[in-house]
């Protein structure tokens, strides 16, 4: 029996007059589907198709945990964003919405509030033979939304006569359909048939071939439904990231498609995780699913524990950070400002490489500043060897980047064979010099990978004096990569916003040594590239010992 009064519409109007607290991103969303119901097009909304789905779900289906036995009761965010999913259909009565984002903090809700959708999806959705999927990188976490179905079916009479736990799903013989759990072997998910799909945790997932393969999976079905349900996580420019932009851009018109749909609730700054009237942003099961107490003392912990705070910054909050052992937190590292090179005026600079002499990433930097401005601006390059993009045709590499992506925006370029000829480096302070404008009056080098037949080659470029060798070590770098460390806080290094520099940088570690100084790392994956940091360093060596004289050419 459907509601007298829609809940989508109560909780919108509340977050949009102030009533609920809520981050922009549920303003906008909720801005968004007030106007969608008010003006219907080729989809409207219809409360009672929205109920069809929602009364089952309160009606069969309990409690999967904690209170076991008590009926699942959903909550205000919930109804309202399971009307806005299921209540918005064109005149065949088929759903607008094929794909939905959740991200919220933890422990309010997420996977029963969508084992309970699956349910619902298996016997209510008036489909034939669903396949409704329980997705994640591990097949123990794809199966606590599994669990949660079963142990839903197992307390209801009705629903455990007529589904009937196999060794590997939950078979409704009615409608010959099932709920399975799966995880991410991408070579076991082709030919996949998908009704209904749960990605679970999407924060933790690095190979972008499990969203794809799903996704891709739904393509004959005539009203599929895939939830992506997530937290933050410390994995940055993965899937997550992804998806996070596409909504982000969704939500502010950049992009246009009516079969998108995001609740994303978060913090919109750093400065509110501590004040308990911004925590229900993220958390909009606070107090009725999720415990206040126990997220307070979260919170003090996190106040006084640096190693726990990007913990509770990423899943209690949902704000981007990296690993715990990172060099810099994502507030610190990231910088969208951009700038047009050719326009900025820039004359001078100060350069720095990081060659590979093997398959890996090269990369070159070149910093460079303006009179009467305190920031850092950093222009960069990348190479990469054609072998190691042909090892990855038709999968992912381990360090899960879209080096393809990258060169088709020319952040990165390609080296025909199996490493790239440093002869690059060269070619491009040369480009900078000849197309920019851009005179390197120094470059930094690790000269472990720098043969002496090329350093002659630059110095009768640019001068005999332009390379300054950077012995890679806590002696050379410990002292820069603190001060630079402190110029990223304060917002002052500019990089384009290049986003292989953010992935580079978000992967560096920190090793340091008993007495405190400290030198970069790659943590514990020998996969994850940080060369675009090893190139920015290099130059800020350098930087450091030379700024009174750069500075006197601008």
């Amino acid at each position: 029996m459907a509601a007298e009064i829609s809940c989508l519409e109560i909780y919108c109007t509340q977050i949009l007059d102030g009533h609920i607290t809520a981050c922009e991103k549920m303003k906008r969303v909720s801005d968004r589907l007030l106007r969608q119901i008010d003006n219907p097009g080729q989809f409207h909304f219809d409360i009672d198709i929205a109920y069809h789905h929602i009364d089952f779900i309160e009606k069969f289906c309990k409690v999967p945990s904690g209170r076991i036995g008590r009926p699942l009761k959903l909550e205000l965010f919930q109804k309202a964003r399971l009307e806005a999913v299921f209540g918005f259909v064109d005149d065949d009565n088929l759903r607008q919405y094929n794909e939905v984002l959740i991200i919220e903090g933890r422990k309010n809700g997420k996977t029963t509030e969508c084992a309970a959708v699956e349910l619902d999806l298996l016997v209510n959705d008036h489909e034939g033979s669903p396949q409704i999927y329980n997705v994640a990188t591990k097949l123990d976490q794809a199966k606590l939304g599994f669990d949660a179905c079963n142990k839903m079916r197992l307390q209801s009479p009705l629903l455990k006569k007529h589904i009937r736990k196999r060794q590997a799903d939950l078979y409704f013989s009615k409608n010959m359909g099932f709920i399975k759990a799966i995880a991410s072997d991408e070579d076991t998910m082709d030919g996949l048939d998908v009704h209904g799909a749960v990605i679970d945790e999407l924060g933790a997932i690095k190979k972008r071939e499990l969203y794809d393969v799903i996704k891709q999976g739904m393509a004959s079905r005539a009203q599929p439904l895939l939830f992506c349900i997530s937290t933050n996580g410390f994995t940055r420019q993965s899937i997550f990231d992804a998806q996070y932009d596409y909504a982000a851009d969704w939500l502010s018109g950049k992009i246009k498609t009516d079969r998108f749909l995001a609740f994303i609730y978060e913090l919109d700054d750093y400065t509110e995780w501590t004040d308990p009237d911004m925590w229900i942003k993220a958390n909009p099961g606070l107090g009725t699913i999720k415990s206040w107490d126990f997220q307070s003392q979260n919170v003090e912990k996190a106040k006084v524990d640096d190693t726990y705070r990007p913990t509770v910054l990423v899943k209690d909050f949902n704000m981007k950070q990296t690993s715990t052992a990172a060099w810099l937190r994502y507030e610190d590292l990231n910088n969208e400002e951009t700038f047009d090179l050719k326009e900025m005026g820039f004359r001078y600079g100060i350069g720095g490489m990081d060659a590979a002499d093997s398959v890996d990433l090269s990369a070159a930097r070149m910093l460079c500043k303006r009179r009467d401005d305190d920031k850092l601006y950093f222009t960069s390059m990348y190479w990469i060897p054609q072998r190691k993009l042909d090892e990855m045709k038709g999968r992912h590499h381990p360090d899960d980047a879209p080096y393809d992506t990258w060169v088709l925006r020319d952040l990165m370029r390609v080296c025909p064979g199996n490493v790239v000829n440093k002869r690059v480096f060269l070619d491009w302070f040369i480009e900078m010099r000849d197309e920019y404008d851009i005179y390197p009056l120094y470059i930094g080098y690790d000269p472990w990978h720098i043969d002496e037949s090329l350093l002659e080659l630059f110095k009768s470029e640019f001068g005999a004096g332009c390379m300054i060798p950077i012995r890679q070590g806590v002696a050379t770098l410990s002292q820069p990569m603190k001060d630079l460390a402190a110029e990223y806080q304060a917002h002052r290094i500019v990089y384009n916003n290049n986003p292989i520099d953010k992935w580079c940088l978000a992967n560096t570690y920190t090793k340091t040594d008993i007495n405190g100084n400290i030198q970069p790392d790659k943590g514990q994956s020998a996969t994850k590239r940080i060369d675009g940091t090893a190139a920015q360093l290099d130059a800020f060596v350098v930087y450091k010992d030379k700024q009174d004289e750069l500075e006197s050419y601008l």
